[in-house]
């Protein structure tokens, strides 16, 4: 069973996207890609594979290309406005199968506007089954409260990045107030070169709980 393309509609016009619809779904799953001003899309091979682990856990998954991204309409801006492109992109999930509990990754840029996102659907009083911050830029969060405070959440962070201090995310977990798990990946870049597989085996228990 392959992706299916989706055209969403989107605070700016049509977000692409690719939806796996499982016929005995236990959930739904969405995922950020990566900062959109910096090449960053939805073909990223870190959101394919949380993708495939997603799916293989028995989740429907849905990722999304940001405005002005590959055939979605509008602009890059890398700000709060992905985050509303995030929001459009989990209204139309919801809307597929709404009996089903959603998870949310995020990586990179991704991992700020799905936190960001995240907190938005809690504070709305939206039950979430789980968060997942891939070498999330967490410099981009203005304060803790932004992000969701009920969902179990699972931050991993690869201990050799060059593009995300490592230091600053530990440091961020460190100061976090709430209840979340820290996994740190040894000898392993942002993208994970060589490491895609160690991702998968991190997700894919947390998953099947």
């Amino acid at each position: 069973m392959r992706e299916t393309p989706v055209f969403i509609d989107g605070p700016q016009g049509q977000l692409e996207a690719l939806y796996q619809d499982l016929p005995d779904a236990k959930g739904v799953a969405l995922i950020c890609h990566p900062n959109p001003v910096q090449g960053g899309t939805m073909l990223n091979k870190v959101v394919a594979t949380l993708q495939r682990a997603a799916r293989d856990a028995g989740l429907s998954t849905l990722r999304f290309n940001y405005r002005g991204v590959g055939a979605s309409a509008g602009t890059s801006v890398a700000g709060t406005e992905e985050v509303d492109d995030a929001r459009a992109a989990a209204r139309w999930l919801r809307t597929q199968q709404p009996e089903l509990p959603l998870t949310v990754f995020g990586f990179s840029f991704g991992g700020y506007v799905a936190g960001s996102l995240c907190g938005e659907l809690e504070a709305r009083g939206e039950a979430l089954e789980r968060v997942f911050l891939i070498a999330p830029a967490v410099s981009r969060f203005k304060d803790h409260d932004a992000l969701p405070q009920q969902a179990p959440l699972t931050v991993i962070q690869p201990d050799a990045d060059e593009v995300i201090a490592p230091a600053l995310v530990y440091d961020w977990s460190a100061l976090l107030p709430r209840p979340h798990e820290l996994l740190k990946v040894a000898e392993c870049g942002h993208f994970f070169h060589g490491k895609l597989t160690d991702l998968k085996d991190l997700v894919m228990p947390r998953l099947s709980n």
